[in-house]
């Protein structure tokens, strides 16, 4: 008997040591293992999609009231929510296309320029030798240190420098630039700082130095043999760089842009405190201004319904560069 067991338990135990990576050489992946990375895949899965679905179930839901009891599957499939929302958000006089529009175009111009600007100084840092290069790179590197409220003092403070005013006398004056030569303070046509314009370049200063020190670390695994082997068959700096370094980039261009284009999406602080003229709201301040003094007051499912529409650009961007999000293309580019 005893044998008998001891031999049912080594069965046991060689059973939970099978290999199960799949591979014939480099590390084994028992079974045991495997179930744990398993079970522990599923408490995170589980912990990621519970507010998802709670949300998604909620936004179908004809009833505004605060819900009573988690419910992850709805009882009724309800589009009530949506078509308010899509209809009229707030009680703002603004339309959904218009806040579409509003955090199209921020999040799309901030994402795009700060992109451009990052990869030249990225390249720059990681390329060329100049003075005060090191110093430089800290100095870019600071202001991840710092959170994105913190900043705004300064951006508020000198953004709201820039206006355009209408003097008496019908002249137009630039502040800081010009001033009324009749003296008068004149009429404010156009402040800079609450503005989409003024936001834009704010949140261009923010997302700066994420993207440069990103993009360096990035460019810095590219081989210099490729750029050399460039110039040797004629190439110029600028060529090197479009047809070269450009490509071979692109998954860390797309994964730059990606982190970026979530920020900025979903960008509230700077918005919040920097906007003020309703026409030029984005959907996460629409978001936010759903939310009532009391829980009784929120509108529960049109908030629910506003989220998933706020979400459903980043994972639309998400698809449209997964490909190209892996990366690893300098993989075994220079052989040799």
């Amino acid at each position: 008997m005893a044998v008998q067991n001891q031999t049912q338990k080594n069965i046991f135990i060689r059973f939970l040591n099978i290999n199960t990576s799949g591979q014939t050489g480099g590390r084994n992946l028992p079974l045991w293992r495997q179930l744990l990375l398993q079970l522990l895949a599923i408490v995170i899965l589980v912990s990621v999609m519970f507010p998802i679905m709670y949300i998604v179930t909620l936004s179908f839901s004809s009833s505004e009231k605060r819900p009573s009891q988690l419910q992850l599957i709805p009882k009724e499939i309800s589009f009530i929510a949506y078509e308010r929302v899509l209809d009229k958000p707030t009680g703002n006089p603004v339309t959904f296309i218009e806040l579409l529009r509003n955090s199209f175009v921020l999040s799309m111009g901030v994402g795009v320029v700060a992109l451009g600007i990052a990869v030249t100084a990225a390249y720059a840092f990681s390329r060329f030798k100049f003075k005060m290069r090191e110093v430089m790179m800290i100095l870019v590197f600071i202001p991840l240190l710092m959170p994105a409220v913190g900043l705004s003092t300064p951006l508020y403070l000198l953004l709201n420098q820039v206006q355009v005013k209408q003097c008496k006398d019908k002249t137009t004056a630039i502040q800081p630039f010009t001033t009324c030569e009749d003296g008068s303070k004149g009429k404010l046509k156009f402040n800079l700082r609450d503005s989409l314009l003024g936001v834009g370049i704010a949140m261009t200063a923010s997302a700066l130095p994420f993207a440069v020190w990103n993009l360096k670390g990035y460019l810095d695994t590219i081989p210099r043999e490729l750029e050399e082997a460039a110039a040797i068959d004629g190439a110029d700096s600028n060529q090197t760089f479009w047809q070269i370094v450009i490509p071979l980039a692109i998954p860390q261009l797309a994964v730059t842009f990606f982190l970026g284009f979530i920020g900025h999406w979903q960008e509230f602080v700077l918005t919040w405190l920097f906007l003020s003229q309703p026409k030029d709201y984005t959907l996460a301040m629409t978001l936010y201004n759903m939310t009532g003094q009391y829980a009784n007051s929120v509108p529960w499912n049109r908030f629910a319904a506003m989220a998933v529409i706020v979400a459903l650009p980043v994972a639309i961007v998400y698809v449209a560069l997964q490909k190209n999000i892996v990366g690893g293309l300098t993989t075994g580019s220079v052989k040799g």
